[in-house]
This record gives structure tokens, C-alpha cells and sequence, in this order.
């Protein structure tokens, strides 16, 4: 049984908890944060998710619920962790922004890594596998849908900021 907090509209603690898979109620919020592991060379980290799960079998950046009395950046370090075996310190992943829908605020990280495949540890049950991915794979895979419509629009929106950051640096 999984707990998060409660958040009012203004994102400020309520004291109240909410129990993972049951609805929110008017005026509550809970908090997702998601990464974009980058590599520097032009490649984002997709894993896919497995059977079983809601969108089975489509790619996506990690990311989940922040569980209660954790901060965002805790959250999201473990996420990563429990997703790909990828352990980070929480000052390493970098605001992309925030955004917020009916019951949700949403986090949204990059994090650099370079990293082989071979050292990912997929997460049984929940991702079944994982991929660099070119700017331009990631494009593709959202139109054939690969990629699920919420995660295509969350690409879309960073899609800049992550190519700024995402570019290799050529020595003169």
C-alpha cells in the first residue's frame, strides 16, 4: 500500500495523506516527477514499460509518484534508481519545470549520465526494456505511437531545453 501527500492548489503540504489508486478529491493534489536522462551526445534514455501495466509496451523517460514525506528531488532518485539501477544524488538532476493538471503537479528533470545499456537494471514488473534514443528517434516514436500521447507532449514541450543541454561540446 502506497501513501503520497495531500498538496492544496498552491502546492503547500496539507498534513493529509492519500492512498495510491483510490480518487482524489476536489481541491487535492498529489505530486509525479519524471527525468530525462541525457547523454551529451545527442541521445535520450527510453525504457519501455511491461506487460501488465498501464501503456504496456511503450517507451518512456522514468519517473512516478513522490511517496509521502518525500521531497521531489528524493523522489526522483529513487525512481530512477528503482527503474534503471541509475544512481544519482538528488542535487545532480536539474528543474526542467512544473506543470499541473486536475489532481497532479508534475516535475520534470534532466539528469546527464553517461552510461552503457549493459548497466541498466530494468525493474521487474515494471520496465522490460531500455534504449538510447536519437532527438529524431524520439520524434518518430511519437507519431507511431510508441511513445503514449502524455509522454509525446511532455517530449515536446522540454524538447528544446534538452537539445541545449544534449549536444556534444567540440574542443577547439
Amino acid at each position: 500500500m502506497e501513501w503520497n501527500d495531500i498538496y492544496d492548489e498552491h502546492r503547500n503540504l496539507t498534513g493529509r495523506l492519500h492512498q495510491r489508486g483510490t480518487p482524489w478529491q476536489p481541491g487535492e493534489y498529489g505530486a509525479v516527477v519524471c527525468v530525462w536522462v541525457y547523454d551529451g551526445r545527442g541521445h535520450l534514455l527510453l525504457t519501455r514499460r511491461a506487460k501488465g501495466k498501464s501503456f504496456a509496451g511503450t517507451w518512456e523517460n522514468s519517473g512516478g509518484a513522490v511517496q509521502a514525506g518525500e521531497t521531489s528531488r528524493q523522489a526522483i532518485a529513487r525512481e530512477l534508481f528503482e527503474e534503471t539501477g541509475i544512481r544519482a544524488e538528488e542535487e545532480e538532476f536539474e528543474l526542467l519545470d512544473t506543470d499541473r493538471d486536475r489532481n497532479i503537479f508534475y516535475d520534470h528533470y534532466c539528469l546527464k549520465r553517461q552510461i552503457s545499456l549493459k548497466e541498466i537494471v530494468l525493474a521487474e514488473g515494471e520496465t522490460d526494456s531500455v534504449m538510447w534514443a536519437s532527438f529524431g528517434k524520439v520524434r518518430w516514436m511519437i507519431r507511431t505511437g510508441k511513445i503514449c500521447k502524455i509522454i509525446g507532449n511532455q517530449f515536446k514541450r522540454q524538447e528544446r531545453q534538452l537539445r541545449l543541454r544534449n549536444v556534444p561540446k567540440f574542443r577547439r
